[in-house]
């Protein structure tokens, strides 16, 4: 443990957290050792360096601990897809829009595309509108236009996400 301590002396705090001030570095080592603990560097980058006595193996479980409890609460954004003809039913395009609802009050990002087989390609206004009326039926909820409607390849596609 020693090697790892190479300041003279260090600000130290024990198990208990009472501050001892600063101590030289074999006095802390002593201590712990008495305490059957182990001595560890909080801060190392501080002049001079501020030394904990405690369990190393309980403090390393707490803070993977914490870590896990940090990213437990993470949300991570999705980008989900919604594909679509432009001669879509008036019932699927209502699930669809419900679809799209549901995903931008769980925080993700949608992505329609509206896709022209063969000859359909003539009719790239027709996707257009359709890409548009997505933007008007959903004009009350809570949510931006990321990418306008844009033509890429044989589809149109439009990007929303949530505000």
């Amino acid at each position: 443990m020693n090697e790892r301590i190479r300041s003279k002396e260090v600000r130290l705090i024990d198990d208990k957290g009472q501050n001892y001030g600063i101590v030289p570095t074999s006095k802390a080592l002593q201590m712990a050792y008495d305490a059957d603990l182990d001595l560890v560097l909080i801060s190392p980058n501080q002049e001079p360096p501020v030394a904990k006595i405690l369990n190393y193996g309980k403090y390393k479980y707490e803070l993977e601990k914490r870590a896990k409890e940090a990213k437990k609460k993470q949300h991570v954004v999705e980008v989900k897809e919604v594909k679509v003809r432009y001669k879509i039913d008036t019932h699927d395009y209502q699930v669809r829009i419900n679809n799209i609802k549901k995903f931008i009050t769980q925080g993700n990002k949608v992505k329609i595309v509206i896709m022209l087989r063969g000859r359909e390609m003539q009719h790239s206004q027709l996707a257009f509108d359709l890409a548009n009326r997505f933007i008007e039926d959903l004009k009350d909820q809570p949510l931006q236009v990321e990418k306008k409607p844009m033509l890429e390849g044989r589809n149109v596609t439009l990007y929303l996400g949530p505000q």
